[in-house]
């Protein structure tokens, strides 16, 4: 709707919307989404099929080509054009078939994370995805939830939403219904909360009133493009885009001047120097690349991570430090209740019932500390809660308005500082209070032993209230400390072995904690880390960032950091030349998660750290993440053996074509036939994602080098030309080959060659001792096949091709086995020179 929504009364926008107290009905809701349209916006959304297809012949030399084909059907060789034309279909129909598999992959293992709204339908709450809701809907907000759609506040509860997104302001903002005047600016819309922020602490019950693209968010993202920065992957493949058109367009003006110079017609030599051009490039790369990403991604559902952005795999793999909070990371994330103590450190029955109401009563972000809390909770028969003020990350606490047997107490929990922070008495060993000054000695000596011992410890105070109405945050204040919760959640089983492991993996683990020092000390010396270096919080605050830089590198433990600490850290590691992961599951936690090169969260996180990351791991164990980063450096591996056989094998055949040019009298090759040794190679290249790879690939992170994948092209392209001339030389000085020949002859030769060639150089061993995937091999085994055959089909006259002389094929057993070798030899020599 296009009203300002935020100046409407909330029974006007419910008229307007068709709902009511119950929300909206199963079939208005169904008319409503026929009528708005999902809730997602357009930039987010999958490609369809049409689009793929178009998306192939995005390259403006196959579009000349194409153009050239036609004009040369017009105007005398009809079936030359048809060949090409085909020739370029096929190959980008191949393109499509891959990418668009890739993409429904892609599709089905995103839905395995869909992130859900709380909804009122027909009266009832029920679980929705997003896109499902529609204006009129009454969605229920909570800690950690995203806001699904603009909406108008119906109700709330110390309502805190992070509107960073529009405004930049990092510190949340308290909301609360009520009516503004219709031109309010976005920041000072108190009432409404907007798709694109979430909730930081409270609770409330808002309306629907816009989805989708007429959201604020949505006409924020419609008014620009390319908000994700682009990975180290992207980055990559952009660079050597870049070197591909610097080499295609030399080489192209130098061919098509010196066929020109010759005399050879125009038209031939243009069509000739386009194919040569389609030739060095690469055709399938996006495609090949996607199918190696999705294939990869398949693979890592497997192992129980969930890849939400495909060229996230690369960061995943090249990752070098990885960030993360300890619990349900490297403890077993199952907190449990150690004991209730008073001040003076024994037993409290009392204080482990105050603990218990604050628990079990609260009503805003469930989290296992209360969950363990209730699990061993007193009997609470006659407790009632009247009122609360929810959790957040800046005061550490929660206080709980409740009517007991005793009387009305206000009862809070949280941090044993902040606690502390409201305290003005505390309760002695014989249960009466004194001023907190006579016992915050013995009270902070209690705490420092049991942080020293690994334990988790909360404070637990109350305070009587007799004043009616709603409690509010100033009346934390005079409380008197009760005594201490303890909690501990033990080290996973083995987890010092599989840090030994992502060690050895290259990648250094970094804990990011808000515990205290001795918590964050006791913790590392149990799973192996023992000579930790630890920094705390209060000390980050002190450094300069070029200072906090040099500290990041060198310190493993972050104690007693503070949410807004987080994304510091990871810049200031990002900044020192690192690819940085962070593995996060918490409201306080989305900030970091997009600051990192790649963000991980779990499938049990908050929906504003699962939409933030990247990765979602099912299961949240270190030993899942090892998996996943071995099969996301196998990914760009592969990735990584088609960008080096494909330039190497193209501009080794171009760089024969230019020099053949200089010295025939005739076409080196067809345009067609080009483009059909361009296809035939491609093949090869396209069963890459399922290949095996040597465990020397995986054993540290690696990045796009775009210098090594110049000299490696230049290296083994010249290295092939070299036995292309001796193919040049064999075809005209022993057999005498005339232009179909020597055409058939060297299409034969170059094709076997480049496409035996994968087997040598997808390993950087002896090829002899790496095993190549099934797919790899059978895909090579028949397009030698096809080419050895070809010539004698009725098609060889259809393009240009004719059969060769028996004893011909001896001499090309000789070549393609002295090639091999070759490329065996510079292989070792290239790697230890560019190691």
């Amino acid at each position: 709707m296009d009203t300002a929504f935020w100046s409407l009364t909330a029974d006007d926008a419910c008229r307007a919307t068709g709902s009511g107290p119950g929300g909206l009905t199963t079939d208005a809701a169904r008319s409503a989404l026929a009528a708005h349209g999902p809730n997602t916006l357009q930039t987010g959304g999958r490609k369809q099929p049409v689009q793929v297809l178009l998306n192939q012949f995005r390259n403006p030399v196959t579009l000349l080509l194409l153009g050239a084909a036609i004009l040369s059907f017009f105007l005398r060789d009809s079936a030359d054009a048809i060949i090409i034309i085909g020739i370029v279909l096929v190959s980008s129909l191949l393109g499509f078939w891959q990418e668009y598999r890739a993409d429904t992959a892609v599709a089905q293992l995103l839905a395995m994370v869909r992130v859900t709204a709380t909804v009122l339908r027909d009266g009832k709450e029920q679980e929705l995805p997003l896109e499902a809701l529609v204006p009129g809907d009454v969605v229920s907000l909570r800690a950690g939830d995203l806001i699904p759609a603009d909406c108008l506040l119906l109700n709330s509860k110390e309502l805190f939403v992070d509107e960073a997104a529009f405004t930049g302001e990092t510190f949340p903002v308290d909301k609360l219904p009520g009516i503004f005047p219709a031109e309010t600016m976005l920041s000072q819309r108190r009432n409404a909360v907007f798709m694109g922020s979430h909730v930081v602490s409270g609770s409330a019950t808002a309306l629907v009133m816009q989805t989708g693209a007429a959201t604020e968010f949505g006409r924020l993202s419609a008014s620009l493009r390319n908000q994700t920065p682009p990975t180290e992957f992207e980055t990559g493949i952009r660079r050597f885009g870049y070197l591909l058109l610097q080499i295609t367009l030399v080489l192209v003006v130098v061919i098509f001047g010196i066929n020109v110079f010759l005399h050879k017609p125009v038209l031939d030599s243009f069509l000739f120097t386009l194919a040569i051009a389609v030739g060095l490039t690469p055709q399938l790369l996006p495609a090949v690349i996607t199918v190696n990403l999705a294939t990869g991604a398949r693979h890592m559902a497997k192992q129980q991570v969930i890849v939400k952005r495909l060229t996230s795999i690369e960061n995943f793999g090249s990752m070098e430090v990885l960030c993360s909070d300890k619990t349900g990371t490297l403890t077993e994330g199952k907190v449990q209740v150690h004991e209730a103590t008073d001040c003076a450190g024994r037993k409290s029955d009392r204080v482990l019932r105050l603990a218990a109401i604050n628990a079990c009563l609260q009503q805003g972000f469930r989290n296992p500390i209360d969950e363990a809390i209730a699990h061993v909770a007193p009997d609470l028969t006659g407790v009632e809660k009247q009122d609360e003020i929810p959790y957040d990350f800046i005061r550490k606490r929660l206080t709980l308005l409740v009517q007991t047997p005793e009387g009305r107490l206000l009862v809070s929990k949280g941090a044993v500082n902040n606690i502390l922070e409201v305290c003005s008495q505390a309760e002695d060993t014989a249960g009466n209070s004194k001023p907190i000054g006579e016992v915050s000695g013995a009270i902070h000596e209690a705490y420092q032993d049991l942080s020293a011992r690994g334990f988790r410890t909360l404070g637990v105070a109350y305070r009587t209230w007799t004043e009616d109405g709603p409690i509010a945050r100033e009346d934390e204040k005079d409380f008197t400390f009760a005594g201490f919760v303890t909690l501990f959640d033990p080290p996973k089983a083995g987890i010092a072995d599989t840090l030994a492991e992502l060690k050895d993996l290259g990648v250094h683990l970094k804990v990011i904690t808000g515990d205290n020092l001795l918590i964050a000390k006791s913790l590392s010396t149990q799973i192996g880390m023992t000579d930790a270096v630890l920094l705390s919080g209060p000390e980050i605050k002190q450094l300069s960032d070029a200072a906090l830089r040099q500290r990041a590198l060198r310190t493993d433990v972050f104690a007693e950091v503070e949410p807004n600490e987080k994304e510091r850290i990871i810049l200031a590691l990002k900044k020192s030349g690192k690819t940085v992961g962070y593995m996060g599951d918490g409201i306080n936690d989305a900030a970091a998660l997009h600051a990192a090169d790649v963000g991980i969260s779990v499938e049990s996180a908050v929906d504003v750290a699962k939409d933030a990351a990247d990765i979602v791991l099912m299961n949240q164990d270190l030993n899942v993440l090892l998996r996943g980063v071995k099969e996301g450096r196998r990914t760009f591996a592969n990735t990584q053996k088609y960008v080096f056989l494909a330039t190497s094998a193209n501009f080794g055949n171009m760089f024969s074509m230019a020099g053949a040019s200089l010295f025939l009298t005739f076409l080196p090759l067809m345009p067609k036939q080009i483009l059909l040794t361009n296809l035939l190679t491609d093949f090869p290249g396209m069963s890459l994602s399922s290949d095996w790879v040597d465990e020397n690939w995986i054993r540290r992170p690696r990045k796009w080098d775009i210098a090594f994948i110049r000299r490696f092209m230049i290296v083994f392209g010249l290295l092939s030309s070299v036995f292309d001339y001796m193919t040049f030389g064999v075809l005209l000085k022993l057999f005498h080959a005339g232009e179909t020949e020597f055409q058939t002859g060297w299409f034969v030769e170059s094709v076997i060659s480049a496409t035996l060639i994968v087997l040598v150089v997808r390993t950087r061993g002896p090829f002899y001792r790496s095993k190549p995937g099934r797919y790899l091999l059978l895909a090579t085994l028949a397009v030698v096949l096809v080419v050895l055959v070809l010539p004698l089909t009725p098609l060889a006259a259809e393009l240009g091709f004719a059969p060769l002389p028996v004893r011909f094929y001896p001499a090309l057993l000789g070549i393609v086995v002295a090639y091999i070798a070759g490329a065996e030899m510079v292989k070792r020599w290239f790697y230890r020179r560019y190691r």
